[in-house]
């Protein structure tokens, strides 16, 4: 094999989909479309997903249900997820699984905790968590302070869950809301290593979304459409648009770490509220079962090693 040309026969690259098909060529005989020998010089290489998907925005969310926060850099946990993430929730007082104040309040799901999909004014709110201090700050749009309290201690617990139980009471739920009674609510969980994640889902995951299905969706329905809109951790750029569907079941090293990509994410009404108003501003869950038949966008991820994760990084595939 000579570095000038060589054939790459053990694995193509579909360009159309950016991904990299892992089945070896020999098993399939006779002519296809999908599974073709390549002749291709390094000067090539340039075209190859390691070189075009990258990183271009990584989102934590400190508090489950309240303001995204862009990072330049992660740190990712095997069989978790991003450190930080969804660290905290704002459990309803009433909720089945309850516990005493003090005691670790396990995963549940998202009924027993306020989120914007049945509280949408709470995206109204500008939330900031500082991870060196612990403090929770809270604006409303005029960035006007409306509350300054530290996590780590009982007091500090104590007056977010007094203000969100007040906001809350001044809100209006949306008409299918799971818990659309106002009850308390209380601050549970911390931003510790191994700590409980809140996440949408029990098995600790991640989200990547393609920067180019943002960009279909927003040709195709005709609006400006924020990657928050969706939640995502990760937003990758030089994919083709809904390509990240193809990666379901396949292994990949994004940064230093090593995932593998489970299922595309089925989403509900909240990509319908302005991240900054907190108003339902947008019929875009409609739209989407209009325009592609579905209103699923982005894939989770389960996290087999752990590593860090930083704007830039490529999502590169594993070669078994």
């Amino acid at each position: 094999m000579t570095t000038d040309n060589f054939s790459l026969w053990i694995h193509e690259y579909n360009p159309k989909w950016g991904q990299i098909y892992d089945e070896p060529l020999q098993a399939h005989k006779g002519p296809s479309p999908r599974y073709q020998p390549w002749s291709i010089s390094p000067s090539h290489l340039s075209f190859l997903p390691s070189s075009l998907m990258k990183i271009s925005k990584i989102f934590t969310h400190p508090i489950k249900g309240l303001t995204p926060q862009e990072q330049e850099r992660v740190w990712v946990d095997g069989g978790l997820g991003i450190r930080g993430d969804r660290a905290f929730a704002l459990m309803f007082e009433d909720s089945a699984n309850r516990t005493s104040t003090g005691q670790p309040v396990p995963w549940m799901s998202k009924k027993n905790f306020a989120v914007q999909n049945d509280w949408p004014a709470l995206a109204a709110l500008k939330c900031h968590y500082e991870t060196e201090t612990g403090r929770l700050s809270v604006e409303n749009g005029d960035s006007q302070s409306l509350l300054v309290a530290d996590t780590t201690t009982a007091v500090g617990r104590e007056r977010i869950g007094a203000f969100f139980t007040g906001y809350l009471a001044a809100s209006r739920p949306t008409e299918k809301a799971r818990h659309p009674q106002v009850t308390p609510v209380r601050l549970v969980g911390e931003n510790v290593q191994g700590s409980i994640q809140y996440l949408d889902r029990q098995q600790g995951h991640i989200s990547l979304m393609g920067a180019s299905t943002l960009e279909d969706i927003a040709a195709q329905c005709g609006v400006t459409v924020d990657p928050r809109r969706f939640r995502p951790n990760i937003v990758l750029e030089g994919v083709t648009a809904w390509g990240e569907f193809d990666w379901v079941g396949q292994r990949f090293r994004l940064g230093d770490c090593e995932l593998t990509i489970t299922a595309p994410i089925g989403r509900c009404l909240n990509i319908e509220v302005n991240p900054d108003s907190g108003i339902r501003d947008i019929p875009l869950f409609s739209l989407l079962l209009e325009k592609f038949g579905h209103a699923q966008t982005g894939v989770v991820a389960e996290v087999s090693a752990s590593g860090a994760v930083a704007i830039g990084d490529c999502l590169t595939a594993v070669i078994a």
